[in-house]
């Protein structure tokens, strides 16, 4: 009987944090979103470092359809989302989608790399920068991704993690728009 005060003690921890967590995502979801309205907008080019220390430019992929998605190695939804990136890449990379991963953490260089090769990630992977970051209107919830026209266009975005088939559905509206 000495068990129930404690166990009410963490259920009431628990659904406290929980309610404060999705009081701030929902606070960050809508600001971010609210913070800049990018739809038809050109997204905004960048110059960021890959793992293999080449220097990538969004706009060195104009005429594909892109995901650019916003992670970082802690992020468990990322965790869940990258493999499906992974498989979506090479399904609709022939009919021009061309996935690229944006680290957002402090990790090194080395451990992103890791990281990587351990999720089985082929797609591009850069070192992101927070003034990048600034560019898409503060990326303040992890995982956000955009979806970008061939016409360098941005068609989405999205914060936080969806599921599988929602992703394929904005791939397959990314791939026909800007043509």
């Amino acid at each position: 009987m000495k068990r129930a005060p404690i166990v009410v003690l963490v259920v009431a921890v628990t659904v406290t944090a929980m309610l404060v967590a999705r009081f701030r995502s929902s606070h960050w979801t809508s600001a971010a979103s609210s913070s800049l309205s990018f739809h038809g907008q050109m997204a905004p080019d960048f110059g960021l470092e890959s793992l293999e220390g080449k220097t990538v430019h969004l706009s060195d992929f104009r005429g594909k359809a892109v995901l650019l998605n916003f992670w970082a190695t802690w992020c468990q939804p990322c965790k869940i989302e990258m493999p499906w990136f992974e498989q979506l890449q090479k399904q609709y990379g022939p009919q021009g989608l061309q996935v690229i991963g944006v680290a957002m953490d402090d990790a090194s260089k080395k451990d992103i790399a890791e990281f990587a090769k351990n999720m089985g990630i082929d797609y591009p992977v850069l070192l992101g920068k927070e003034g990048v970051g600034d560019a898409y209107g503060g990326v303040q919830l992890l995982p956000a991704t955009f979806y970008v026209g061939r016409d360098g266009k941005v068609v989405d975005k999205v914060f936080g993690l969806k599921g599988r088939e929602e992703i394929e559905d904005k791939i397959k509206k990314t791939l026909d728009n800007g043509q």
